[in-house]
């Protein structure tokens, strides 16, 4: 193992640092190292493994795509992205999409249609189009995305930045409708800020920033790529409290693991600015992402995963609760997702995370001190149990 991280860090550019553990094999919601020794895994790739590891009818609906074909471009039609693109919008409930392949795609591409429907519908002064966004928010590394993020890490040495964003407090809807002006095209929001530690705002807020935006005629942009597709016990964050954005951006589990997917979800009346040629991309819509992408819509149409998620986080949310005051200060559980912040007297997020490796459980930590928990959905109590009581044992160490 030892080799093989050497190998990586001597040949792969230092933009991450992995937790010393080197995978090979992955089923349900445990996976293998090199080594032959097993994991629970506890991060489910920031939930792009909400369905977890290998699972059938998605590597079944791969499988049987790769067979027949792969990719076009959007330079023809293809036979899979009609029905994903018809499924993905009525389970949203919305009219179109526009398919692409990762997170920040998704979140730039959304800033572009903002800033075409704001100049063509809205009639902002051109180049003048503002969007409001909230401090803390993780929606991407490009420049423009980074631009807007208020931790240095993302922003140093990465400028000049894009103009046009508004940043305010996180969970303040009053600041929203204080920083919009008639230039204002939309409020790109997280119903929950993962990165930042599974930071819930408070209750109504959701619905206050819905109706602010549309009292002002602004656009609400829900990055729903790592709170929606069952994280949370709903479809989408935004379902806790009975929104529905304009748009939604959504990604991660939407490629069920396998491949990376993404897609921005609106009705024709945002949508439909966009003009052929002003857009696009060579992989987004291929057809093995759109099989992949059905199957996933299709397993969450029943509601299983979401029904999952609701009360396997309630169980969770009760045994993590068991350690505030022995090593955990405050834990924040919405679903089957978790930040649990350490008392620095245990250790650092960083030092907790390798400690549990060692006892077959990985997480990831962010922000010094919290660690983040997003199993997959399909773990069971048991399992989280037995994670939790290591977290106790080595927070007790």
């Amino acid at each position: 193992m030892i080799r093989i991280i050497a190998g990586e860090e001597e040949h792969v550019a230092h933009n991450y640092h992995p937790l010393p553990v080197v995978i090979s094999r992955g089923e349900g919601a445990w996976v293998t190292d090199v080594e032959g020794k097993r994991y629970l895994d506890l991060l489910s790739a920031y939930s792009a493994l909400n369905f977890g590891h290998g699972h059938p009818a998605l590597l079944a609906a791969a499988q049987e795509q790769l067979n027949r074909l792969t990719l076009t471009s959007r330079a023809y039609h293809n036979d899979r992205l009609g029905p994903f693109a018809a499924a993905l919008a009525a389970l949203c409930g919305k009219e179109l999409v526009l398919p692409m392949n990762t997170g920040a795609e998704a979140v730039e591409t959304a800033i572009k249609v903002a800033r075409a429907w704001g100049y063509r519908v809205k009639g902002i002064t051109p180049d003048a189009a503002a969007i409001v966004v909230a401090h803390g928010n993780f929606h991407g590394r490009t420049t423009t995305i980074v631009g807007f993020s208020d931790d240095p890490d993302a922003r140093g040495d990465f400028g000049p930045f894009a103009p046009g964003f508004v940043g305010v407090p996180f969970g303040d809807a009053t600041a929203i409708e204080a920083a919009i002006t008639p230039e204002t095209a939309a409020v790109l929001i997280e119903p929950i800020q993962g990165e930042a530690g599974v930071v819930l705002p408070p209750e109504g807020y959701l619905r206050a920033v819905r109706e602010i935006c549309t009292a002002h005629n602004v656009l609400m942009i829900a990055d729903e790529i790592q709170s929606g597709l069952g994280r949370v016990g709903e479809t989408f964050a935004c379902d806790r409290e009975g929104v529905v954005p304009d748009v939604y951006l959504l990604g991660k589990a939407l490629g069920g693991g396998i491949l990376p997917v993404s897609a921005v979800v609106a009705d024709r009346d945002v949508l439909g600015v966009i003009r052929p040629g002003e857009h696009g991309s060579t992989f987004g819509g291929n057809p093995l992402a759109a099989a992949v992408g059905l199957r996933v819509v299709e397993m969450l149409q029943s509601g299983e995963f979401q029904d999952r998620a609701k009360l396997l986080g309630e169980h969770l949310e009760a045994k993590l609760g068991e350690l505030v005051g022995h090593g955990v200060t405050a834990v924040r559980v919405v679903g089957l997702w978790a930040g649990v912040d350490i008392d620095p007297a245990a250790g650092t997020g960083r030092e907790i995370a390798e400690r549990l490796i060692a006892r077959g459980v990985l997480v990831k930590d962010t922000h010094g001190h919290t660690i983040r928990i997003a199993p997959p959905l399909v773990v069971r109590a048991t399992e989280l149990d037995w994670a939790v009581e290591q977290l106790r044992v080595v927070l007790a160490a």
